[in-house]
Formats: C-alpha cells, sequence, structure tokens
C-alpha cells in the first residue's frame, strides 16, 4: 500500500514538473507572440516633427506617427526616448537607442558617424524676425546681427559660416523663439517647417518669416554605422508607406497642404 502511494506521488510531481516546463516555454521572451523593440532617440522640442502634449507625456509630430508606422510596418514596438540633440548620436554609436529621428539633416559630417535611411522630408533653413525689424531682408542682413540657433543643429553650422555674425547656442528651438521674443536677439535661423509652425500656433502676430532660404536639405533616419540590415528594412518600410498611402495621411495631418 505504502509503495502504490509512493508511485502515486512520484507521478504526480513529474507530471506538475512537466506542465510547469510547458508554460514557461509559452510565455518567455523567446515566444512567437512578443515583438521586436524599436528603441527611437528623439529630441521633443521640435514642432510640428516632435514635440510632447500638454501633460509631458504623448509623444506628437510628423516624426512620431511616421516612426511608428514605420515600426507597425516591420513588425516591431516602438520605444520613443526624449535626449537633448546633441545627445542624439552619441546615444546611437554607443547603442543606447537603435534610431534616431529627430529633424535630422542627412550630411557628409553625420555620414561619418552614422548611417543615413532613404530621405522622408525635404527641408531648408529661413529666419525668423521680430514683425516690426526691417532691419534684415536675408541672409547676406545678419551680418554684425545677433542670431539664435539651436545646438548641435545645422542652423548652427551654417549661420556661422556667414561673416560678422555673433551665433548664439541655445538648447532648444523653442529657447531661441523665447530669446527673440525677449529682445535677446535680432533674428532665429532654423529649419522652415518649424519656423512657420511657430508662428502659426505661438507667434500671437509678434514675428515673421523672412522668404530669403539657406540651404536645401533632407531629413533622414539615423542607424548605428555599419548596420545596413537595419537601413534596408527602413528604407523597405518607408517605401510601403508611400505605397499605401500611410505617409501622404502622415503629411496631411501635420502639414495640411499636399507636397
Amino acid at each position: 500500500m505504502k509503495l502504490k502511494k509512493m508511485f502515486a506521488l512520484l507521478a504526480a510531481v513529474v507530471f506538475a514538473v512537466v506542465a510547469l516546463a510547458g508554460c514557461g516555454g509559452s510565455n518567455g521572451s523567446g515566444s512567437k507572440g512578443d515583438k521586436k523593440v524599436l528603441k527611437v532617440g528623439t529630441n521633443a522640442d521640435f514642432a510640428p516633427f516632435e514635440f510632447q502634449d500638454k501633460e509631458g507625456k504623448e509623444y506628437q509630430g510628423f516624426d512620431m506617427d511616421l516612426i511608428r508606422a514605420v515600426g507597425e510596418q516591420m513588425g516591431y514596438k516602438v520605444e520613443i526616448e526624449n535626449r537633448a540633440f546633441d545627445g542624439l548620436i552619441p546615444a546611437l554609436t554607443a547603442k543606447d537607442i537603435d534610431v534616431v529621428i529627430s529633424g535630422m539633416s542627412i550630411n557628409d559630417e553625420r555620414k561619418k558617424k552614422v548611417d543615413f535611411s532613404d530621405p522622408y522630408y525635404d527641408s531648408g533653413l529661413t529666419i525668423v524676425v521680430r514683425k516690426d525689424d526691417d532691419r534684415i531682408k536675408n541672409f547676406e542682413g545678419l551680418k554684425g546681427m545677433t542670431v539664435a540657433v539651436q545646438i548641435g543643429t545645422t542652423s548652427a553650422k551654417e549661420v556661422k559660416k556667414i561673416e560678422g555674425v555673433n551665433v548664439r547656442e541655445l538648447n532648444s528651438s523653442a529657447d531661441t523663439f523665447l530669446e527673440l521674443n525677449a529682445g535677446g536677439v535680432d533674428a532665429v535661423v532654423n529649419d522652415k517647417p518649424v519656423n512657420e509652425n511657430y508662428i502659426a500656433t505661438s507667434g500671437d502676430g509678434n514675428v515673421k518669416e523672412l522668404a530669403d532660404r539657406l540651404t536645401s536639405e533632407q531629413y533622414g533616419i539615423a542607424v548605428s554605422k555599419g548596420n545596413t540590415e537595419l537601413v534596408k528594412k527602413i528604407d523597405d518600410a518607408l517605401k510601403a508607406l508611400h505605397e499605401n498611402g500611410k505617409y501622404d495621411e502622415i503629411y496631411k495631418k501635420w502639414f495640411k497642404a499636399g507636397k
């Protein structure tokens, strides 16, 4: 009788161990139901491309919608991290993040450190001045003036090339506009769509954009140098979004008019 009970107990233990092992195998991190994670770095102070809602929780903007659509097309779960703009490429090269999307212009200097996807947006630099200031007509007119730019951007790089300009580099595009309104600088140089968005949403009729445009730039999604596999996945996803109309839908949401 005791022997039968012992065999029954052993059988029950073996069954329980097998059952537990089966549960662990189906719900572990390697299960088929899990999505890969795409860690995205951005500087969420560049409306209408990337910014946070009034509660400071949700990341919004053209770039944010686009990268989520890219991730969905690739079958990835997108996780977005907000970082200083000049810290994005270092974070990428250190592999703290997988990609950067932050209104980042493709240029030769950056291409030495990272690889880029196909361009997803055409842009350029323009000047914003106070509405009652008629001293500055174009980029040549910035000579002798104090100009605010965001640190680490192509705006900072290009304005520094203009002889006789006092360049003031600030942490964010919002800071440049605040400094302009406070009278601390004579002008702001930034990407055209960002300047236009500020005038439309926050300018209160106090500032204006000049017609002159400096440079023609294209934005790209940056990845770690040599990660050709990820670049191809992103390029394929961008192509699919253009073909299925999703890109146009996102574009019209943030820029209203067609491309």
